[in-house]
């Protein structure tokens, strides 16, 4: 057990012993001296602690204290009732700070509860309440302005989880203080009861067990009494001011004293004003004329030095800048930072600035957290941060997506126009700007706003400037995500699999497959549109296969038939007949005949003749299943699909090609043709 353990222990014991067992009035003295100290200690700490969380403890050290002083004053009323002697610090608080004197004495405690219990508990309390509310309420705008920031790179994963966790903490911190206070309002009534009953008993002991007059008994009972209110009232005076300080002081991260002074008396004209209004007043008026005119040339003096050293400031701050200019000429240019290229870049025109500016009620920020999600959730891997700038030398209404720096993409909207599109049962038409949808280059129209309504009820589709860019960037990005799944990638998704699975990881990496073999075989399912969130399964069959063979286009299949369920829930619907297109035996076998090994893999020799008859048949198929208005899907042998795939995918990118081993047996299928060469 730690040191600071046991002395917070063995603060809490001596509260609780104090309550039962009685103590010397020498070590009262004592006690009660670590209690004014600790006091002005907590008051001095929340003045300079830089922010809130500094001392995100305080709702328990109220406690604890709140808990010691109750104890003291329990010490020093068993003190003051049974042996009149409840030490030096009581008697000198009774005689010296009450000035010796009932009346005297009882008007400086009423004094300071008053202050206490009204003011500053009061204060404290309503600020506590309302900060609470507004911290709990912000919380929302906060995480999504730390999700904006990470999206557009300004900040990375580690400084926007230190954020997220500092806005729980100060949520927390705020809502124990709410609680807290209420802590130091009943130390003040419990204040104010026990020294009602301590005087009470005071009397009745005087007169009834030690003989005492009423008069006497009165002032030497009241002036005690009143001198142990007084020395716990003070500490706990001090404990409510910190309160008060460290709930109104809220996040700020700033020198309370410098932040205060400069605040104050940091502008030279009030100065002036207020001590020219002090010297009249000291003329004028039947005031004290020497006390006001001195006073009035103080802030006059104080004025005039606070503005030389504010325009001294301004000066060497132009100083400073210069110099870091010239400095920053003279060294040699740091081209370090240029090296680096970020892995996916939205670039717009200074027209469609209002749609990534949060302040003009744009939302594509947001967005494009929800498209991260979105793919995170359907592809089972993480995207990298989208940065998001603008450039002057685009068209103002012009914007393009870069993948590692090139440009892949680009697409025109009108800021406050909708883009309407005809899903192909729309016979009426509508007038408009004619225009291609970027994601899918499809036919479309640009309207204006009193246009929506009208072409919506006509069976456009409608759709808005921002949702029109999120789409075309979340298709760019399914595109390309097998390209941006890089090692660290990988190691990352090892690592949270190794959490729940650590002999299986341990099995897999790096005894049978590398990293970089295992980054490849993901990066072929995602190529495919293949979610890689099921990392157990692809693991698992990795850790079945690998022994036997290492080329990872091969594993890919085995993954792929063990993914089949995950396969066939993507591509053929449940309780539907599915139309595809298969592929000629004959084909199969020519197919598999014109396959070479390397060391590099294996790759085709097909004839460029009869390649071009292939690709010309694939076309053919196709174009009957379009003009069904079904999706192209051809399936063939698992031993052919991945080279048939291989051959088609620089001619037909969106073609779906499956072996029957990746369909589920209650899948209905139905042939519309077949490829032949």
């Amino acid at each position: 057990m730690k040191k600071q353990d046991l002395a917070v222990a063995a603060y809490l014991v001596a509260a609780f012993v104090m309550m039962i067992i009685p103590i010397p009035s020498w070590l009262l003295d004592i006690l009660l001296a670590c209690n004014i100290a600790l006091g002005f200690t907590i008051l001095f700490t929340a003045m300079f602690a830089k922010e809130v969380l500094d001392m995100s403890f305080f709702p328990t050290i109220l406690l604890f204290t709140t808990i010691f002083r109750i104890a003291l004053n329990i010490s020093s009323t068993r003190l003051i009732l049974t042996t009149g002697d409840p030490g030096e610090v009581v008697q000198t608080f009774g005689n010296y700070v009450g000035g010796g004197d009932l009346i005297v004495g009882a008007i400086v405690f009423l004094i300071l509860i008053i202050v206490q219990f009204m003011i500053i508990n009061k204060g404290s309390e309503r600020v506590a309440e309302v900060t609470a509310r507004f911290t709990l309420d912000a919380m929302p705008g906060k995480q999504m302005a730390i999700d904006a920031d990470l999206n557009t790179g300004a900040i990375n994963d580690a400084e926007a989880k230190r954020r997220r966790d500092k806005i729980q903490e100060e949520a927390s911190f705020f809502g124990s203080m709410d609680g807290a206070v209420k802590y130091v309002k009943g130390d003040a009534t419990a204040g104010l009861i026990i020294t009602a009953v301590n005087i009470v008993g005071g009397i009745a002991m005087g007169v009834l067990r030690r003989g005492m007059d009423f008069n006497n008994a009165l002032n030497t009972y009241t002036i005690l009494t009143i001198g142990d209110g007084l020395v716990s009232q003070i500490p706990s005076l001090l404990i409510s001011l910190s309160t008060g300080i460290l709930v109104t002081k809220g996040s700020k991260d700033a020198d309370f004293g410098a932040v205060l002074i400069r605040q104050v008396f940091g502008i030279p004209k009030a100065l002036y004003i207020v001590g020219i209004i002090i010297c009249t007043l000291g003329i004028v008026t039947p005031f004290p004329t020497l006390i006001f005119l001195t006073l009035g040339l103080v802030f006059i003096v104080c004025g005039r030095v606070i503005a030389g050293e504010i325009e001294t400031a301004r000066i060497e701050n132009e100083v400073d800048e210069e110099e870091i200019a010239a400095e920053e000429i003279r060294q040699p240019e740091n081209v370090n930072s240029l090296l680096q290229v970020d892995p996916i870049e939205l670039e717009f025109g200074y027209g469609i600035i209002p749609l990534a500016d949060v302040n003009q009620g744009g939302d594509l920020l947001d967005r494009v957290v929800m498209i991260r999600r979105q793919i995170a959730l359907e592809l089972g891997t993480v995207v990298p941060i989208i940065r998001l700038r603008d450039n002057i030398q685009l068209n103002p209404n012009q914007y393009i997506i870069k993948i590692k720096g090139i440009q892949v993409s680009e697409g025109e909207i009108l800021f406050d126009h909708y883009m309407a599109m005809n899903p192909g049962y729309v016979e009426e038409e509508i007038t408009g700007i004619p225009t291609f949808e970027p994601s899918f280059h499809l036919p479309a129209i640009w309207i204006t706003e009193g246009q929506r309504e009208r072409a919506e009820s006509l069976g456009y589709t409608v759709v808005d400037p921002p949702s029109i860019i999120a789409t075309h960037l979340t298709e760019i990005i399914r595109q390309h995500i097998s390209e941006l799944l890089t090692r660290q990638d990988v190691q990352n998704l090892v690592n949270n699999l190794k959490d729940t699975n650590p002999s299986l990881v341990e099995e897999l990496t790096p005894k049978l497959l590398g990293l970089g073999e295992i980054q490849k075989v993901l990066q072929n399912l995602l190529k495919e549109g293949i979610s890689i969130r099921d990392l157990l399964t692809i693991f698992e069959t990795l850790a079945d296969y690998a022994p036997s063979t290492r080329d990872t286009d091969i594993l890919t299949e085995y993954v792929r038939q063990s993914l089949k369920r995950a396969i066939s829930s993507k591509f053929f619907p449940s309780n539907e007949t599915t139309s595809v297109v298969t592929l000629d035996p004959k084909l199969e076998q020519e197919i598999m005949a014109s396959v070479k090994q390397s060391e590099n893999g294996a790759y085709l020799t097909l004839d460029p003749e009869k390649t071009k008859a292939i690709m010309k048949s694939v076309g053919d198929e196709i174009a009957k299943l379009e003009n069904l208005g079904k999706n192209p899907i051809i399936v063939t042998s698992p031993i052919v699909r991945m080279y048939f795939k291989r051959l088609t995918e620089d001619y037909y990118r969106d073609l779906i090609v499956v072996s029957y081993n990746e369909i589920e047996n209650n899948v209905e299928l139905q042939s519309v043709g077949m490829v032949t060469a």
